[in-house]
């Protein structure tokens, strides 16, 4: 079915071909969409245009995918961002991550399966409605007054574990990788190694899940993390 709220996606891409067929299959979709060549077009035009999703492809002439993700990033937390790339090697992917995207695709993708990839960020942030109290399993944690608990009893955590923890529900259900979460968390100036997130996230998972058998605190092998509220996914301990 058409979607019929008539969300703006902006493709950034410099293949004719691709830039025809995913902008003809959007457009049939129900979805407003603008094409750009180049990346320094594409980051005027999303001044300007206010997507609501950027399809972002990695090797582009002017300025990379990767520098239009970081400035996009940098100008909107929110904004999502799914980078397209006939590169498939996992650090390529990781670097994306660091940098702000949301998701990766590897060329050739199957058009279903970005489309409902589109839907589903697109979703994730009509939800991403701000809240100050989580509660996930056995745990509430209220970032307002500072204070969790868990099973009812108060749980002893230090200001950095409980920025960590608001900001992986911030991004639930995605990957983050190691160095975004310590950017984000310490702060860009901040020279420790990324084994500092290992440790806090096992602290975590000491206080609020399970070290042995997390079902919320989750590993994304060779990526990072991602937190789960609802519980064990496919992810893996």
């Amino acid at each position: 079915m058409p979607n019929t709220l008539s969300e703006r996606i902006l493709l950034i891409e410099d293949d004719p071909s691709i830039q025809r067929g995913l902008e003809l299959n959007l457009k049939l979709e129900g979805y407003q969409v603008k094409v750009e060549p180049d990346g320094a077009s594409g980051l005027k035009t999303a001044a300007a245009w206010k997507p609501d999703l950027v399809l972002l492809d990695v090797m582009l002439p002017v300025l990379s995918g990767y520098d239009v993700c970081k400035e996009l990033r940098r100008q909107s937390a929110t904004l999502p961002i799914l980078m397209l790339s006939a590169r498939g090697a996992e650090m390529d992917k990781v670097k994306g991550l660091d940098l702000g995207a949301d998701d990766y695709i590897a060329k050739p993708f199957g058009l279903h399966e970005l489309l409902a990839r589109i839907k589903a960020l697109l979703r994730r942030v009509k939800g991403a409605e701000p809240t100050r109290v989580l509660r996930f399993g056995d745990v509430e944690a209220d970032f307002t007054s500072g204070e969790i608990r868990r099973a009812g009893a108060l749980v002893e955590t230090t200001a950095r574990e409980i920025k960590l923890l608001e900001f992986l529900a911030s991004r639930e259900g995605r990957v983050v990788t190691r160095q975004a979460i310590l950017d984000a968390v310490w702060g860009e100036n901040y020279f420790g190694t990324e084994r500092t997130v290992d440790n806090f996230i096992t602290r975590l998972r000491q206080k609020l899940d399970d070290v042995d058998n997390p079902a919320h605190f989750l590993t994304a092998r060779g990526m990072g993390y991602r937190f789960r509220a609802e519980g064990r996914d496919t992810l893996g301990p």
